[in-house]
C-alpha cells in the first residue's frame, strides 16, 4: 500500500456512493443522485430527498441498532440503483419481454408495489447468498477437522480461515470478470471524487484522477470488518458455549450476526474519524482488498463520479461533515 493511499484528507464527509452498472449513485446528508452514462454517451441523472427511518423512530439511530438500520437501507438502495442503471443495458442489446408471472405481479400490484416487491426479493436473495457463502459454508466445510480433531479450538480456527479464504476468492473472482471491471471502475471513480472533496480541491477531472482509490470508509473494508469480528466474536462464543452440531453452530452465527454488524459499522465510523498509526494498521487489511473492488477509472467515469456528487452536496458548506 503505497503512502498516497493513507493519505489523510483534509475534510471528512458522511457523503459516499455505489458503483453502479456505467454510473454511481451517491448519497448525502439530504438527498440522493444516481447518474448513469446512457449507450449514447448522455447522462441520465435522478435525484430525490432522503426520508430517514431514524427521524420517526430515533431509537433506530442509537449505535449498534443504527448499523443494522442503515445496513439494510443501504441494501435496498443499492439495489434498486443497480437495478435503475441495468435498465439503460438490456442483454443483447433487446429489451426483454416481461414474463407472464412478471406481468400478472405488475397487473395486481401496479408498477411501484411491484418494483418494491421485486427489490425486497433481491435484497432478501442477495442476503441470503451472503450468509449462506460466508456462514454456513464455512460451517459445513468446518465439520471436516472433527475426523482429526474434537478440539474446539481448532475447529473454530479452521472456520475462521474458511471465512477469510472464500471472502478473499469471492473478491479475485469477481475482479477478473469482464463486466464486473468496469463497475470496478466506477467504484474507483467514486472514491477518487470523493477524496478530492475530502482534500477541499475544485471537482475538476484532473484533480480527481491524482486522488488515492482506496478509501477507508469503503463497503468492501466493512465486508471485510464483518467477516473479521464474525472470527473473534463466535470464538469467544463457541469457546464459552461449545456447539459441535454443525445446524446448531449456524443458527448460532445468525443470531450473532445483527451484532456483528453494529459493532462493524460503529468500527467504521471511527475508523473513519480518526487518523493515526493504530487506525491505519486495522484499516490496512480493507484497504487492500479494494485492490480486487476499484481500478483506475477513464475520464468519462470520473465526470459520472463528479456529477453524481455535486447533486448531492448541502448548500450549507460543512453541513455533511462526518
Amino acid at each position: 500500500m503505497s503512502k498516497q493511499d493513507c493519505a489523510c484528507p483534509k475534510f471528512k464527509t458522511m457523503c459516499g456512493g455505489q458503483a453502479l452498472i456505467e454510473g454511481i449513485m451517491m448519497r448525502g446528508p439530504k438527498k440522493q443522485s444516481i447518474v448513469v452514462r446512457k449507450p449514447d454517451g448522455e447522462l441520465e441523472i435522478q435525484e430525490k430527498d432522503l426520508k430517514f427511518i431514524k427521524d420517526k423512530y430515533p431509537i433506530l439511530g442509537w449505535p449498534l441498532i443504527r448499523g443494522v438500520v442503515n445496513f439494510a437501507d443501504s441494501m435496498y438502495s443499492g439495489v434498486t440503483a443497480l437495478m435503475f442503471s441495468a435498465e439503460f443495458f438490456p442483454e443483447d442489446g433487446e429489451e426483454e419481454e416481461p414474463s407472464k408471472l412478471e406481468a400478472w405481479l405488475n397487473d395486481k400490484l401496479g408498477s411501484e408495489k411491484f418494483t418494491v416487491l421485486i427489490t425486497t426479493l433481491a435484497v432478501i436473495l442477495g442476503i441470503g447468498m451472503s450468509i449462506g457463502l460466508f456462514f454456513l459454508l464455512p460451517t459445513l466445510l468446518g465439520t471436516a477437522v472433527t475426523v482429526l480433531t474434537d478440539s474446539m479450538l481448532v475447529r473454530n480456527l479452521a472456520e475462521s480461515l474458511l471465512k477469510l479464504l472464500i471472502f478473499v476468492a469471492y473478491l479475485a473472482l469477481c475482479s477478473r470478470m469482464g463486466e464486473m471491471k468496469r463497475v470496478f471502475s466506477y467504484h474507483g471513480a467514486e472514491h477518487k471524487t470523493i477524496f478530492c472533496y475530502e482534500a477541499g480541491l475544485p471537482l475538476t477531472v484532473e484533480n480527481v484522477r491524482k486522488q488515492p482509490r482506496h478509501h477507508p470508509r469503503c463497503g468492501t473494508s466493512f465486508l471485510f470488518m464483518v467477516i473479521a469480528i464474525s472470527i473473534i466474536v463466535s470464538t469467544i462464543v463457541f469457546a464459552i458455549w461449545p456447539l459441535h452440531n454443525p445446524f446448531l453452530r449456524f443458527l448460532a452465527h445468525l443470531a450473532m450476526l445483527p451484532v456483528i454488524v453494529g459493532v462493524s459499522y460503529e468500527f467504521n465510523r471511527w475508523a473513519g474519524r480518526h487518523d493515526g498509526p493504530i487506525t491505519r494498521f486495522f484499516i490496512a487489511p480493507g484497504l487492500w482488498l479494494q485492490n480486487f473492488t476499484t481500478f483506475e477509472p477513464d475520464d468519462s467515469m470520473i465526470e459520472v463520479g463528479i456529477k453524481a456528487l455535486e447533486l448531492v452536496l448541502p448548500e450549507e458548506k460543512g453541513a455533511d461533515a462526518w
